[in-house]
């Protein structure tokens, strides 16, 4: 599960476990590094990218990426934690400018940062897009280096975010050291002319090579892992019904009896489990409710992007009022969320708004499941008899 649902789980043993999981596939794959955890702190509720983020509390998502950290890199593989710093906008996120005061910066936004870099020493650390106080964070000395390394005692790789590198003279200064994608030539030659007429300190890109290399050694000691996805799956969903937040059971109608239950909605058999970005991935498993729900009809109505029919909603109805219970599963389509934009609102598609308001009026045990990354408005909240929201 995405961290939105791991981090609901408050359990730092269970996220160490998935860590560990997600070495071990690593390995399984001869990948070794892995982009992440994401401990930003959830600033908005509109951010696009809230599903890959843990909290917005700060000491929720450094511990609880302290426990993914140890978890992964147990396995020998190593982790990138990210973004670095006060990354929580993807609206013009490659000139946006974090403006913060001193207080606000250490006590929230870098935080969860020094909590996992201190407790789970990740091997590597990305810096963000962003500028915070008018500095490009791969330029940021004050960030990279008087804080990350001389404060918090890291000693490990600083790598760009894909395509972070503001001022290739600056970073090294900055102690910046890999800039991703790898092969761009952006300022190779003014850094070469810098260091010529002693503008740039050659000690500088040494000192960012030695810590590429170091990085590189460790990665030819990895050893191939045979993979149990099967118990990876069984973890997968452990952490996801941990992770379930129970927000409304009015006469403890769940858990329920499958039998004479309907499953409405287009997300029972398409089950929304991640966001759209570079965190997107192919699973080895998935199950859908249907799946885990042999025994309830199904009736699959709306679309991948929310829209239903009024032929839909008149028949959802009909069918919910001839049974016991009605189950929804709506929530925020894939159009809603994702990396490099932000949600432009917090309300759920029309479409599922109309199809709850109409089950709900025709059978009174109706219960709404929420899939989705981050907050949403619930118009029918005192309609329903359960709301129970899974990430």
């Amino acid at each position: 599960p995405t961290a939105v649902t791991a981090g609901a789980t408050w359990n730092r043993e269970l996220y160490r476990r998935e860590g560990e999981a997600i070495g071990r596939e690593a390995r399984g794959y001869e990948v070794s590094i892995v982009l992440g955890p994401r401990c930003n702190i959830k600033r908005n509720p509109l951010g696009g990218r809230n599903f890959e983020y843990i909290s917005e509390d700060p000491y929720i998502a450094g511990h609880m990426a302290a426990s993914f950290i140890k978890g992964v890199e147990g396995t020998g593989v190593g982790t990138s934690l990210k973004h670095f710093a006060v990354n929580n906008q993807e609206y013009k996120r490659m000139n946006g400018d974090s403006r913060l005061d001193e207080r606000a910066y250490r006590e929230i936004y870098l935080a969860s940062f020094e909590t996992a870099v201190k407790e789970g020493h990740p091997a590597t650390i990305m810096c963000a897009y962003n500028k915070i106080n008018g500095i490009h964070a791969s330029d940021n000395k004050k960030l990279l280096t008087d804080i990350l390394r001389e404060e918090w005692g890291f000693d490990g790789m600083v790598v760009t975010d894909w395509g972070a590198l503001y001022d290739r003279i600056e970073a090294y200064r900055a102690g910046c050291d890999l800039n991703m994608p790898g092969g761009s030539r952006y300022m190779e030659k003014a850094a070469l002319l810098a260091v010529k007429n002693g503008e740039l300190d050659e000690g500088l890109i040494d000192r960012a090579v030695e810590r590429i290399l170091n990085l590189v050694n460790r990665g030819t000691k990895i050893q191939p892992y045979e993979v149990d996805f099967d118990s990876h799956h069984s973890l997968a969903r452990e952490i996801a019904t941990e992770g379930a937040v129970l927000m409304k059971n009015e006469d403890n109608i769940l858990p329920l009896d499958e039998h004479d239950t309907v499953i409405i909605g287009y997300m029972a058999e398409y089950i929304r489990y991640q966001g759209s970005g570079s965190s997107h991935i192919n699973p080895t498993r998935l199950t859908n409710v249907i799946d885990s729900m042999p025994n309830a009809l199904h009736f699959s109505c709306s679309d991948a992007y929310g829209n239903v029919s009024s032929e839909e909603i008149e028949k959802a109805a009909k069918i919910a009022k001839d049974r016991k219970n009605a189950v929804l599963i709506v929530g925020l389509p894939d159009s809603y969320e994702s990396e490099a934009f932000d949600r432009e609102h917090m309300r759920l598609p029309d479409g599922y708004n109309a199809l709850v308001d109409a089950v709900a009026k025709a059978n009174p045990n109706t219960v709404v499941v929420l899939l989705g990354g981050s907050v949403m408005e619930l118009p029918f909240a005192d309609k329903v008899k359960a709301i129970l929201y899974m990430g």
